[in-house]
């Protein structure tokens, strides 16, 4: 424990609530009075940290989200990568993936919207014994399209499930030079610990960079495409005032 004290910059006594909690694995105990951690338990005790100083999401919180309910707190993007951390921590231990059925309690159209987004290939659902799930970020990406859905962006509007297709390739084309970079900069120069703890930082950092600036270029689009309306309908009403004119002159 003092070593694991030493490594994450927690204290012993916010790593047993983290226990409690069920948010970190059960230690080894091989003898009584013996407990022996390891690196999982750094990452984990590490990502719980990190969602809270950066998310402000509860324990509570943390453990509904990663089994599938929802609170009432929208949980930002940029916190996904701790809770998959989370979830390959405690994998063989006691983790599921969030079970369809569960997401359906908050969100009663996400088996179905779940398929057709597998048939895309946005997500990957996943067959347990407990029936269909996802992994904790695919779970939020059927979330949101239910969200956008329940905001009226729906097919009786003409908003399929097709159109999110249209994400995919840039962000594959983003992600892989990204990657390249990344690796092509600090391969050989420094050590894996730093890199982790660069892209820990960097990953959240660049999805508020990306986000920004999607929002910035679509309502430069919007406004482009409003003034190009109104520029074409001033034209038409122009025209049509010169006809009238000509036909009463005739």
């Amino acid at each position: 424990m003092r070593d694991l004290e030493a490594k994450t910059n927690v204290n012993r006594e916010t790593i047993r609530i983290y226990l409690r909690h069920g948010l970190i694995p059960e230690p080894a105990r091989p003898k009584r009075n013996v407990a022996d951690y390891n690196e999982e338990h750094v990452r984990a005790i590490l990502a719980v940290r990190d969602l809270q100083k950066n998310t402000g999401l509860t324990l509570n919180q943390i453990k509904a989200t990663l089994s599938g309910d929802h609170t009432n707190r929208r949980v930002e993007a940029s916190a996904f990568q701790n809770l998959e951390e989370l979830v390959a921590t405690r994998v063989g231990i006691d983790v599921k993936p969030v079970l369809l059925k569960a997401v359906a309690k908050a969100f009663p159209d996400a088996p179905a919207d779940a398929k057709k987004l597998e048939s895309i290939g946005v997500v990957d659902i996943i067959k347990t014994k407990d029936g269909p799930a996802l992994s904790v970020t695919d779970s939020r990406l059927v979330t949101i399209w239910s969200e956008m859905r329940q905001a009226g962006f729906d097919e009786t509007r003409g908003f399929v499930p097709e159109m999110l297709t249209y994400y995919l390739e840039p962000a594959e084309s983003v992600a892989s030079q990204e990657a390249s970079l990344f690796l092509e900069r600090v391969e050989g120069r420094i050590s894996e610990e730093e890199a982790a703890a660069m892209l820990q930082i960097a990953l959240r950092l660049m999805l508020d960079f990306f986000g920004l600036i999607h929002m910035k270029c679509f309502m430069a689009n919007i406004r482009d495409a409003r003034e190009k309306h109104i520029l074409t309908s001033s034209k038409k009403s122009g025209m049509d005032k010169v006809r009238k004119r000509s036909r009463k002159k005739s």
